[in-house]
């Protein structure tokens, strides 16, 4: 179930964040720089952007490293990513990046935005439909 729909200036103050964070990326092979957002429901935001590596493969994408670092700091709850990309179009999380975040925060508002202010709001249940759930807790 979605948890309460952000306010604009909730959506303002995550995109702003991926924003900051979309500065970090390291994208010399693409070029794409991403910048995520991760709004946890105690109220803290955990950003997140791109690193590409030589062997493409272990590249790690904006959106996970926030979730990354969001899990790995004890966060267990959150309501909703903003991802930020130079692109015309606002751009979705890819496939891996989806699932990752379904994984671990369940049906989440999802925020994408251009850097030339272009943004969509959805929710991570409509992205990815039938999500794969192995249905285990580990906690």
């Amino acid at each position: 179930m979605i948890k309460e729909p952000l306010t604009d200036a909730e959506v303002d103050a995550l995109v702003e964040a991926a924003t900051v964070a979309r500065r970090n990326a390291k994208a010399p092979y693409s070029g794409f720089q991403v910048g995520a957002a991760l709004l946890a429901v105690d109220g803290t935001t955990f950003g997140g952007c791109n690193v590409e590596s030589a062997s493409y493969g272990l590249t790690v994408c904006g959106e996970r490293t926030a979730v990354f670092k969001a899990v790995s700091e004890g966060r267990r709850s959150f309501r909703a990513v903003a991802v930020v990309t130079g692109a015309d179009e606002p751009t979705s999380p890819c496939g891996a990046c989806r699932q990752v975040l379904w994984d671990q925060c369940g049906d989440i508002e999802v925020v994408m935005s251009t850097l030339n202010g272009k943004r969509e709001r959805t929710t991570l249940g409509v992205l990815l439909p039938r999500a794969f759930e192995l249905g285990g807790e580990d906690e």
